[in-house]
């Protein structure tokens, strides 16, 4: 098919962008930009007059709970949620049932959300078998399989040698390493932020400490091997502070942050609400300010949904029982720009386009996340000044769980366009 994109506001943060031009797209690429190619002759032409026209979204973490927990969302919700959104890249985290650990179950996965023909999924593999930290992955065949990364998803590596066994193999092979920056042990069994709110309503903590000391063996661990590291979730001002001074070390160091906890803080714990329950948990006024102040200024590379789906038997349950996660793949737009519109320069539309596409696309590796010729139809088209409330009963995923249930949002997708084809439209 061939798609022309006429009278839009074209935004590329990768090129400098922002203007009214055109788009021609054909065989599953962008044919040109501005003026026509010689001979086009388009099989549909969408016009995107008041809209913006973006690289389609890149989204580093979304859990999209096949194989295993079909119970609590299938592919074809999430991807589905994933094309309302806007995003059509996603990297999973390997956490599954049985674990992303085996070329097989990648290549399963792979093939199923390609049979879709809906966003692109790339899988991480498991750093350790059964993401027990105790025995490497066989890397080169599951980067062979389509993992685009490695990593343990939420559970910690206890032996420090075995971690540093496998970032010497990444190094060696040119493999990224991607983990979250939490001790083993410190807040273990917490379930909210170390702070006078959790102690008010009796929650067991999770300290800042958690993190830094994480974050002070993962770069002496860097130091030592040379390895890529990618640090998913930041989530407190001491982690932005100890990630702004290892890369002006010149370490190769990369992270991102929940699009949770650039806009929340404990204090939205409320009266237990467990939609509000989330990991890393959500911290204090001043950790969302650093984390949104490292945006700005490049210490925090990226914004990811962190998309959890949860059901109802495992989140309507008291705060310290409920499961941790919620939904984000359809807010992931709307939440940039609420950042972008609150501390940006101008209108910030580009600040957000930035942060949820071409530098998550850099970071792991993909192809997309630009608007120029030859590179991949994956396009998001959405209405910057369209407001919407978010409801469960509108949203695509199968969990419906979301701390900004009932917050009213700017910005909503129109078409989503994937390897040139329109995947979704909004009537």
């Amino acid at each position: 098919m061939k798609l022309h994109i006429k009278n839009g506001r074209l935004i590329d943060p990768a090129n400098g962008i922002d203007a009214s031009r055109d788009l021609y797209l054909a065989d599953g690429r962008i044919a040109a930009v501005g003026a026509a190619p010689a001979g086009f002759q388009a099989d549909q032409t969408i016009d995107a007059q008041g809209l913006v026209v973006a690289p389609g979204l890149v989204d580093l973490s979304a859990r999209l709970r096949e194989p295993g927990y079909e119970y609590k969302a299938t592919l074809e919700s999430e991807l589905q949620a994933a094309i309302q959104g806007g995003v059509t890249s996603l990297v999973c985290p390997p956490d599954t049932d049985p674990v992303l650990d085996e070329p097989g179950l990648v290549e399963m996965l792979r093939h199923r959300a390609r049979s879709m023909n809906q966003a692109h999924v790339y899988p991480l593999g498991a750093l350790t078998v059964g993401l027990k930290g105790q025995s490497l992955t066989e890397m080169a065949e599951l980067t062979d399989a389509g993992c685009v990364g490695f990593s343990q998803a939420d559970e910690p590596v206890l032996d420090t040698t075995v971690l540093m066994r496998a970032m010497q193999y990444a190094q060696t092979f040119g493999y990224t390493v991607w983990l979250r920056a939490q001790d083993a042990h410190l807040g273990r069994n917490g379930i909210a932020h170390s702070g006078p709110i959790a102690s008010r309503l009796g929650l067991s903590g999770v300290p800042v400490m958690a993190e830094t000391i994480a974050l002070y063996t993962i770069f002496e661990l860097m130091r030592s091997t040379g390895a890529r590291v990618h640090l998913c979730r930041i989530s407190s001002a001491a982690g932005v502070a100890l990630v702004r001074a290892a890369k002006k070390e010149g370490l190769r160091l990369t992270c991102d942050v929940s699009a949770h906890h650039v806009h929340l803080t404990d204090a939205d714990i409320g009266f237990f609400d467990s939609n509000a329950r989330l990991t890393p948990p959500l911290r204090s006024q001043r950790d969302r300010d650093a984390l949104r102040q490292g945006l700005m200024d490049g210490t925090v590379d990226a914004i990811c949904s962190d998309h959890t789906p949860v059901d109802d038997d495992e989140k309507l349950l008291p705060f310290g029982e409920a499961s941790p996660g919620a939904t984000g793949l359809e807010l992931l737009l709307s939440l940039a720009l609420k950042w972008a519109e609150e501390d940006g320069k101008g209108d910030g539309l580009s600040q957000a386009i930035a942060k949820i596409s071409p530098a998550p696309a850099q970071l792991a590796g993909l192809a997309g996340g630009r608007l120029e010729e030859g590179a991949p139809a994956d396009l998001c088209i959405f209405d910057p000044e369209a407001r919407w409330t978010v409801k469960a009963a509108a949203l695509a995923s199968q969990g419906k769980h979301t701390p900004f249930l009932g917050y009213e949002l700017r910005g909503q997708v129109r078409h989503t366009i994937v390897a040139g084809q329109v995947v979704f439209s909004r009537s």
